[in-house]
């Protein structure tokens, strides 16, 4: 009869190949993160460039003309002011917009981001 002193007792941890699988899946993450993040920062500043837009112009070339001015200085390249849609609700002016962004992971695979929005 075995007792427990004499039971071979079962390794604990992580193998060589599981430590890979980790380190190959951790370096994948990172990969696309570093490269989404600069899509998710362009979005934000048209968003910023569209509220303030709306908030001071008075006409739609005027909105648009904001825009443009904006998108210059945080260097937007996703919308110009000409795709914004630019309409009027209870004496509001609303701007709109929507686009997508794909960024390149390897092969023929891509990663595809879609915006839309639009100023409340």
């Amino acid at each position: 009869m075995l007792t427990s002193n004499n039971r071979r007792s079962r390794q604990r941890g992580l193998s060589f190949l599981g430590l890979v699988f980790v380190i190959a899946l951790g370096v994948g993450v990172v990969a696309v993160g570093a490269q989404s993040l600069p899509v998710l920062l362009e979005y934000q500043a048209i968003v910023k460039a569209a509220n303030k837009s709306a908030r001071e112009g008075t006409s739609v070339a005027d909105v648009k003309a904001n825009f443009n001015r904006a998108a210059q200085i945080d260097d937007i390249k996703s919308v110009a002011g000409e795709d914004l849609e630019v309409t009027k609700v209870n004496d509001r002016i609303v701007v709109g917009f929507e686009y997508s962004r794909e960024i390149h992971l390897v092969g023929p695979a891509y990663l595809t981001y879609r915006f839309k929005k639009q100023t409340q």
